[in-house]
Parts: C-alpha cells; sequence; structure tokens
C-alpha cells in the first residue's frame, strides 16, 4: 500500500535553494533550515574541541550490515550551537571473535561542555568494552544474560560515577554535567545473531520487521523479559510513549512473531541484580537493557530522542522511514543520511542513528 499523501518526500518550493536532500514530511515544512547555516564560535586555544556538524559511519560484518549518522539539529545550525550528540562506533578483536560496538550519547541542552560530556561518556564506555571484550563476546555467544546485564550495568554505573565525580570537580549540579547513552553490542561471527542493548536516558530501539514498525525500548531496571511482546505491533508505526507507560497494553495480545518462548533468545529469566545497585542512579534514569535474537531481513534501529520522538509522534516520518528501510540491502551512507534528516516542523534536535541490516 503507497504512504499517504503527507507522508510523501517532498522539497520545501517556499525556499527553493534548498538540496534535494533537504526535505520534509508533514503538512508544514520545519522552522529551520534542513542544511547548516552558521558555524559555531571556536576558541583558537582549544580547536581540539571543534566538533563536525555530521558524522557517517558504516560496516559490514557476517550478516550484518551497519549505517550510523549523527547530525546537528535544525535549531543548533540556526543559533550556531555545536552538536550535542556524539556516535562512536568501533571494533575490538579480530576475526569471528570481533565484537562491534556503536554507543550514542546526547548532552544536555544548554549545559556548558555538553558535546564534550556526551563524547567523554561514550569513549569510557567503549574503554570498558574493549577491555572486557573477550568475555562479553563469549557471554554474547553463549546466550549467558544474567552475566551481561550485570556486567554492562556495572560498567555503565562507573562510566556516570566518573560524570558525578567531575561535576564535584568543576562546581556543577550533577544534572547539567550528565548524558544520556545508548549502545548496541554486535558480535562479528555470522553464526550469532544476537543483538544486545543498554543504555540510560532518552531515546529510541525500534525494529523493523515486514514492513511494520516495533518499539523494543524496554522499561527501566534488569526486570525485562527478552523478545517479549513489543508495543505497537501491527500498528505500522511507534506509538507515543508515556513515560508511566508499560511495555505492553494490558489489554495486547502478545506479538506472534517475537521471540518470546521460542528458546533462541539469551536468558528468557529474570537477571541477578547487580553489583553496583549501591550506586546512586544517573539523573537521566534507570539502566535499561535487552537482547535478541535478529532474523533475516530485520532492520535494528538505536536512535537518540532527537529522531526516536519524531519517529513517535509524526506518523508520516514512521512510514517514510519503513518504506526506505525496509530493504534486503542496506542503503549507501549518503542515501542513509539523506533519510535521516528527513524534516519534520516541531522537532529541530540533534540526530543520531545507527540501523543495522540483517542479511
Amino acid at each position: 500500500m503507497p504512504p499517504p499523501p503527507e507522508a510523501a518526500l517532498r522539497a520545501d518550493p517556499a525556499r527553493p535553494w534548498r538540496a534535494a536532500a533537504a526535505s520534509y514530511v508533514g503538512a508544514e515544512p520545519p522552522t529551520y533550515e534542513t542544511e547548516p547555516t552558521t558555524l559555531p564560535v571556536t576558541d583558537p586555544e582549544d580547536l581540539r574541541d571543534v566538533v563536525p556538524d555530521t558524522v557517517l559511519e558504516g560496516a559490514r560484518y557476517g550478516t550484518l550490515t551497519l549505517r550510523a549518522a549523527s547530525l546537528r539539529g535544525d535549531a543548533a545550525r540556526y543559533r550556531g550551537e555545536s552538536r550535542r550528540d556524539a556516535l562512536l562506533a568501533v571494533r575490538f578483536g579480530t576475526g569471528d571473535s570481533a565484537l562491534l560496538l556503536v554507543a550514542v550519547a546526547s548532552g544536555q541542552r544548554a549545559a556548558p561542555g555538553a558535546h564534550r560530556v556526551a563524547r567523554e561518556l561514550c569513549e569510557w564506555i567503549a574503554g570498558a568494552v574493549g577491555g572486557n571484550q573477550a568475555r562479553l563476546t563469549e557471554d554474547i555467544h553463549t546466550a549467558n544474560r544474567g552475566a551481561l546485564s550485570s556486567g554492562l550495568h556495572r560498567l555503565t554505573d562507573r562510566a556516570y560515577g566518573r560524570l558525578r565525580a567531575g561535576a564535584t570537580v568543576r562546581g556543577l549540579a550533577p544534572a547539567d554535567h550528565t548524558a544520556s547513552v545508548r549502545c548496541l553490542l554486535l558480535p562479528a561471527h555470522p553464526a550469532c545473531r544476537t543483538r544486545v542493548f543498554f543504555g540510560v536516558g532518552g531515546g529510541g530501539l525500534f525494529r523493523l520487521r515486514d514492513g511494520v514498525w516495533q518499539d523494543l525500548e524496554p522499561d527501566g531496571g534488569e526486570r525485562d523479559t527478552v523478545g517479549g511482546p513489543v508495543i505497537g505491533y501491527g500498528s505500522g508505526r511507534p506509538p507515543a510513549r508515556q513515560a508511566n507507560q508499560e511495555s505492553r497494553h494490558p489489554q495486547q495480545p502478545p506479538d506472534p512473531n517475537s521471540d518470546s518462548g521460542s528458546g533462541s533468545d539469551p536468558g528468557s529469566a529474570h537477571a541477578p541484580p547487580p553489583e553496583s545497585e549501591t550506586e546512586t542512579e544517573p539523573v537521566h534514569g534507570p539502566f535499561r537493557f535487552r537482547a535478541s535474537v535478529a532474523r533475516p531481513g530485520d532492520t535494528l534501529l538505536l536512535c537518540s530522542a532527537g529522531l526516536a520522538d519524531p519517529l513517535r509522534g509524526e506518523a508520516a516520518l514512521a512510514d517514510r522511514l519503513a518504506e526506505r528501510w525496509d530493504t534486503a540491502e542496506a542503503p549507501g551512507l549518503a542515501a542513509f543520511l539523506a533519510d535521516a534528516q528527513t524534516g519534520v516542523k516541531g522537532y529541530a534536535d540533534d540526530r543520531t542513528a545507527a540501523a543495522v541490516w540483517e542479511a
């Protein structure tokens, strides 16, 4: 079924100087230009602090193809502010034992050095994952969900502990020196299709399966079952979520295509509490964890709130991205960037997205 007229990709006729890729969905064009306009002010004594407007990453290992992009929001481009989102995609190890980490972080709006905080959080988590790569890879291959959940919780807590210590040194409130972070662990072995998500704070985790968006965002804590029913199955788009919304409406039937009870997902039992449970909870909220097994044809999307919010709130964008990304082959980097920056009026924050296509 073709998308409704309002979901069609259009250039803005009122502003013909826009590039062809600067398109939007919805009834009205975005308030700000979709292409970069003003550069941030730069300190000549600290050129290492310069943040590029856009970052692209890509890779292919075994059955998965990764596409990732992080771009400055339209509002930040207009005001000459730096991109607060950070994206880090790295590989640890070699051959079939290699482990890929994709980390996405978003600094606090209007907080000093928000972009540095986001980047540091990604780097600290990556350092901890890389230092434990062999053990993490073994736990993923053996579906040891309890060890994965508690171990990733501990290393995430330690990273936030470093942020809290940094806030104290700088005389800042912890809420002004923090960031949300979301990560994917992807084993390079072609026979292992386990995909592990963990993180703290806002954003989204979605799966596109058979042309239908499924919202896989786990509720906080480590009570989450793996591969259980997902929000919005069969709706064709991710629904808007409330802060206290459960992972599934009580009257919604289980997802017949979910991995729950199939025996293919790693460990559906409740994970043990992490050793670090006595630590202060990050100001962004509780630790979130999910492990699931991908199927051929799936597209898994991890994104910051800058994309998750319009994806949940604007049906035309969800329809558009479903149409574009429900393909056997992953798009090229340029095409992925053009899709990720599709404009939606009322949403002008930084956008960071990492998508995994399963062959």
